[in-house]
């Protein structure tokens, strides 16, 4: 055989080496991805986390070191780093808090995997490796956690301000943590929360030192008309979804008018339409209308504004479409499509209607008792715009913290404590185990210490140092030690008030471990042709 020929007949076998490449190539390729994710957020983890400043596309500014809104601003093109976004909206959705630990700790996961993977184990060894790992941590995390009772409020409010002592408006956390708890409670409904109850309306103007808690109805305008009063007393209350302005034809026409008299009927006609309309309203008993937002023409023109303020009915124009609910459920009233169901039976009542002129809201107050404490209003106060919308987000983490806790009534200390104990159990677990399970168990395990280590970074201790203590004193029997960021040391975390919910832990093991297993089980990326 010529040596051309023995060339030629290599060929196939070089090309089959080579597939048998590919998936490694691709499961490396994605892992590193995904960890180039992890550790653009790892500095923002903990309470001397860095914020990140994010521009978009149309010059919007935001400052924060939320994860999930950090993450979701990010753009990011490598199909396995979105599958970390979505990991980070998931805990967001399912527990509110811990975003940015989730993917820090799936980020250390993926470390783990790459080195077992180069030490030859199979992917699919060690994603059910690694699900029975994560299963037995949440064995180990129930037996860890602080049952609470709900009925103690400096508990929550402690649990609520470790949430936001990692927050932008840290500060503050001492006004806006009992808010977020007696928010939660007063719209609680068994073991259950629905966040939809709360609703939170952003001013600018003020401080957040400003910011308060209503019940009953805070709308976010003024009045629209001018009736002699900025507030009305024993107010019936009409939520209607028809505009209070000349009709229009179903498709586009055009009229010719060819002299006055038509013109003057035309307007005539108008004027006795909104007169009717207003006259309905009045008759039914309302004396504060609000009118939803139309899309498709003016829902209110000047002619029904002058008529109503002859009849001294208050107007609050502009409802948006999705606050209806919210409105229904706080107040009681039904809202009106059409002016034939304008009836008595269809108005809600309260006390008093007024117009709070510095913050520029509408405040609905005195329910009655049958709708009472259904709903909460909280009314954040800011200097600027940045400022209100990084509130906005921590209270929604705090919330998040204490609807955990009302589904699972119970704590566990924050401050990496959690994660060494954690460890140290998996870790003499493995132990017990044979052969691939034990190395797989014990990556698990190792894993888990990123958290820690993160938080002495982040703080500017000495991470090897701290990790290295926090092992001793837990080794020792001190099941509660963690770091303490404001000392720079290793203390007993609890006597610190630093907890969290258990369900923020368990959300955080069991995402990040199920998105770790997704990414070893893929060997190929496959396009489609559009």
């Amino acid at each position: 055989m010529t040596p051309k020929q023995t060339n030629v007949a290599n060929k196939p076998q070089e090309k089959s080496f080579k597939d048998k490449e590919k998936p490694t190539e691709i499961r490396s390729s994605n892992i590193n991805a995904a960890k180039a994710v992890s550790d653009a957020i790892r500095t923002s983890l903990g309470p001397k986390g860095m914020d990140k400043m994010i521009e978009s596309p149309s010059g919007d500014v935001t400052i924060t070191n939320d994860g999930a809104t950090i993450l979701k601003q990010m753009q990011v093109l490598h199909p396995a780093a979105k599958m970390l976004v979505e990991l980070s909206k998931a805990q967001d959705i399912e527990a509110g808090d811990g975003t940015t630990s989730v993917v820090v700790f799936a980020g250390s996961l993926l470390d783990a995997s790459d080195k077992l993977l180069k030490r030859g184990i199979h992917p699919t060894a060690i994603s059910d490796s690694f699900q029975r790992a994560a299963s037995k941590s949440i064995e180990f995390l129930e037996g860890l956690s602080i049952p609470v009772n709900l009925e103690d409020r400096e508990t929550l409010i402690k649990a609520a301000a470790t949430s936001l002592n990692s927050k932008v408006v840290s500060q503050h956390s001492s006004l806006l943590a009992p808010i977020a708890v007696d928010a939660v409670l007063k719209v609680r409904e068994n073991n259950n929360v629905d966040l939809r109850d709360i609703k939170v309306i952003k001013k600018l103007g003020g401080t957040l030192d400003d910011t308060q808690m209503f019940d009953g109805l805070v709308l976010p305008q003024k009045f629209a008309n001018d009736f002699g009063s900025k507030k009305v007393e024993k107010a019936k209350i009409g939520l209607i979804q028809f505009c209070v302005s000349p009709p229009k034809t179903d498709m586009d026409n055009q009229v010719v008018i060819s002299d006055y008299t038509q013109m003057d009927r035309i307007l005539k006609e108008e004027r006795l339409y909104i007169l009717n309309i207003v006259k309905q309203i009045k008759k039914a008993g309302c004396n504060v209308l609000l009118v939803q937002k139309s899309i498709l023409r003016d829902a209110l023109n000047e002619m029904a504004i002058h008529f109503f303020n002859k009849a001294k009915i208050a107007v609050v124009r502009d409802v948006e479409r999705e606050d209806i609910e919210f409105i229904c459920k706080s107040i009681g009233c039904r809202p009106i499509a059409s002016l034939d169901h304008f009836v008595p039976e269809a108005l809600a009542t309260a006390d008093l209607v007024e117009e709070i002129p510095d913050a520029k809201f509408i405040r609905f107050s005195g329910i009655s008792a049958a709708n009472a404490n259904r709903t909460v209003n909280v009314v954040i106060r800011g200097s600027n715009k940045l400022v209100l919308e990084e509130a906005d987000r921590s209270l929604h983490d705090a919330l998040c913290v204490i609807r955990c806790l009302v589904i699972k009534p119970a704590l566990i200390p924050g401050g990496g404590s959690l994660e060494i104990e954690l460890s140290q159990k998996l870790s003499e677990y493995s132990r017990s185990l044979g052969g691939i399970d034990a190395i797989c168990f014990r990556a698990f395990a190792d894993s888990l210490e990123i958290i820690p280590y993160t938080l002495a970074e982040n703080a500017g201790l000495n991470p090897i140092a701290t990790v290295t203590e926090l092992r001793n004193r837990h080794a020792n029997g001190t099941k509660y030690a963690g770091i303490n960021v404001r000392l720079g040391t290793v203390t007993d975390i609890l006597t610190e008030n630093v907890i969290q919910p258990l369900q923020v832990s368990i959300s955080a093991i069991n995402l990040a471990s199920e998105t770790v297993r997704s990414l070893l089980k893929i060997d190929d990326i496959v396009h489609t042709i559009r």
